[in-house]
């Protein structure tokens, strides 16, 4: 049976004129064109209830600023192990290290991954989805902690000193722009190659080529990574140290020194597909072939959030990523449910639960940020959880945000935690289970 197509006429329209033609809805919109939707809608109660007052408190000094880019996997990364080089070595507040030399080795090692699934996918019709897919976006900044790893397991890290900040890395835009260009051109290029029954050598030395024409754009727009460095520093005692070309593998060794196989990617994810206590892995997802696979254990968020304060309380902070989208007020630092109530502004019902808004492409993780410290009340229970973002001290309280324990049960969607604090049931789950493979555009393969 065919819908009947029901237009819009002229007398629903005068109604709709009457409707909202009252004295109430007068008021509100004046104060909705004068000030915007957020502005009309902000709720100061929910700020005054959310004050940045935390029972665990970690000292990790002053924020990052990740500018015009979208490497906030990165910096959080970095992050974290920053604050446990502060503390073992004593180095200042003002010590980074460099998210512009990752952010080198990650354009360049996803150049590659892009070849091999375009060749992999180059039988397929160019409207096929995974293709589509592909083409859409080449590369870009965002990324998994999963692929953080497979990056300094492979290049290692240096300190922001030895690599510095450059234009392109600070302000992305061109540079990606510069890139997908480049990429889709050389797509056309690998799969016709492919239609035309080419040998492997043939294809092997074209992609070569492709290859040495991203390292020399990435090399002349962020600058030549280093091999071997001299790294000098005095410590908040005054004392100086000197390493004497050390290599940025020795230099993560030395100064970091984690088992990168220890931490584990645990994620909420209350949909129908995903069932708890267990694993998953996403399609086509990765930048190092041959490096770590993203993998994703799937717990209640309840159990997520109990990982994060055991990790918390033994002062080591946490990777995680949320949907930094709805209910976040940059002026205040503050992410919290209702804090823009406009709902009750418009007098609608546009609420949906966590898994809705999943299933039906209004939510998924866009931001990677620091958990360094959280609120808990006298039974253990958190109230609210202390984030370090990575926008620089001009938002938020110098940088820092707070976040409501209800927003972080709606919005947060993955932390990083060591493995130790799994129990032995999920440690063998992780390990051992057979993850699902889901597909490429799956919410849990977005990239923060």
């Amino acid at each position: 049976m065919e819908t009947e197509i029901t237009e819009i006429t002229e007398q629903q329209i005068k109604l709709l004129r009457e409707q909202t033609s009252t004295h109430q809805n007068n008021v509100i919109r004046r104060a909705v064109v004068k000030n915007g939707i957020y502005n009309a809608s902000f709720n100061q109660s929910v700020v005054n209830a959310n004050m940045p007052i935390f029972s665990i408190d970690l000292d990790t000094g002053k924020v990052a600023n990740q500018k015009q880019s979208g490497r906030c996997w990165m910096f959080a990364a970095l992050n974290t192990m920053r604050h446990d080089i502060k503390d073992r070595f004593h180095v200042s507040d003002e010590f980074q290290l460099s998210q512009s030399y990752t952010l080198f080795w990650d354009k360049f090692e996803k150049a590659n991954y892009f070849y091999e699934n375009i060749l992999k996918t180059a039988t397929e019709s160019l409207d096929s989805r995974r293709v589509s897919f592909l083409l859409t976006t080449p590369q870009q900044d965002g990324g998994q902690w999963d692929m953080m790893v497979s990056i300094i397991e492979k290049y290692g890290v240096v300190p922001q000193a030895i690599y510095p900040e450059s234009s392109s890395s600070s302000a992305t835009k061109e540079l990606n722009s510069t890139l997908n260009t480049l990429l889709r051109h050389d797509a056309t290029v690998l799969r016709d190659l492919v239609a035309n029954q080419a040998t492997e050598k043939d294809i092997a030395d074209m992609r070569n080529s492709m290859l040495a024409n991203v390292y020399r754009v990435l090399s002349l727009t962020l600058g030549e990574p280093p091999v071997k460095f001299d790294f000098e520093y005095r410590d908040e005692l005054n004392n100086f140290h000197v390493e004497h070309q050390i290599s940025p593998q020795d230099y993560y060794k030395k100064f970091v020194g984690w088992d990168l196989g220890e931490y584990v990617s645990v994620i909420n994810a209350p949909t129908v597909d995903k069932p708890y206590n267990a694993t998953y892995n996403v399609e086509m997802l990765g930048n190092v072939i041959g490096g770590r696979d993203v993998k994703h254990l799937n717990v209640d968020v309840n159990k997520m959030k109990n990982l994060a304060i055991e990790q918390l309380k033994d002062g080591q902070s946490v990777w995680f990523g949320v949907d930094m989208g709805p209910q976040v007020d940059r002026d205040s630092g503050l992410m919290a449910n209702n804090i823009f109530s406009t709902d009750e502004l418009f007098s609608v019902n546009s609420s949906m639960t966590k898994a809705q808004r999943l299933d039906y492409g209004q939510s998924l993780m866009t931001h990677a940020m620091v958990l360094t410290g959280v609120d808990l009340d006298e039974t253990g229970k958190p109230k609210k959880w202390k984030v370090e973002n990575s926008w620089g001290e001009k938002v938020g309280n110098k940088g820092y945000f707070t976040m409501s324990d209800e927003w972080m049960s709606e919005y947060a969607y993955q932390i990083v935690v060591e493995k130790k604090y799994l129990d032995s049931k999920l440690v063998d789950i992780y390990e051992n289970a057979t993850p699902k493979l889901l597909a490429p555009w799956d919410p849990m393969g977005a990239l923060a």
